[in-house]
């Protein structure tokens, strides 16, 4: 008998000792308080008040960039503009027309020029011309006064039938006394008869 409650009794010891761990006590975690809450709610909504004036802030210096380099191509733009005017003025005044000797004739060549020219002063309707007639140094100097009006006076019409105004073109001849290359040889002459064209100021 004793030795059946000493078994019953070991048993029971040993029961408990097996389930002690389970009886432990369970670790309780503590919920936050409301005033962890409303401190974390807190912190979150100035971390998203602090990425939303980033945000506006990186916006603006791109729009700032934006017009700086809007206003930057625009005047690039209007020196390029400018500049292209004051080439295609300088090829008018400097691209003169040339005759065969001892004549008045505008050659094909000599006529596209003036198309140009035209063309230039269509786009430019304020502009006045002075179209100068040259001459080489063969013949007197009455003669060739004569001469470099008369070319004058052929590339004037020449514009007038392109729809020039007559009151924007005015003549002046010079014959002999200004040419381009002093030489006596054909090249020379060559390029003394002509008709300049200056623009008034």
């Amino acid at each position: 008998m004793k030795h059946r409650h000493l078994m019953y009794f070991l048993a029971l010891v040993m029961a408990l000792i097996m389930f002690m761990p389970a009886c432990q006590k369970k670790k309780i975690v503590s919920q936050p308080t409301a005033a962890v809450s409303a401190e974390e709610e807190a912190k979150r909504k100035a971390e998203e008040e602090a990425r939303r004036k980033e945000m506006e802030r990186q916006n603006a210096i791109a729009e700032e960039t934006l017009k700086d380099e809007g206003v930057k191509e625009t005047s690039l733009s209007g020196e390029m503009e400018t500049e292209r005017k004051l080439t295609e003025r300088t090829v008018f005044q400097n691209e003169d027309i040339h005759f065969e000797f001892d004549s008045i004739i505008l050659s094909p060549q000599a006529q596209e020029i003036l198309r140009k020219k035209g063309q230039w002063l269509r786009e430019n309707p304020t502009a006045a011309v002075t179209i100068e007639g040259h001459c080489d140094n063969r013949g007197t100097n009455e003669y060739n006064l004569a001469l470099g009006d008369r070319r004058a006076y052929s590339a004037k019409m020449f514009l007038i039938d392109l729809g020039i105004e007559e009151s924007r073109l005015q003549t002046l001849s010079f014959g002999e006394e200004r040419p381009l290359d002093p030489m006596e040889t054909e090249e020379a002459w060559a390029k003394n008869r002509r008709a300049h064209f200056v623009i008034n100021e």
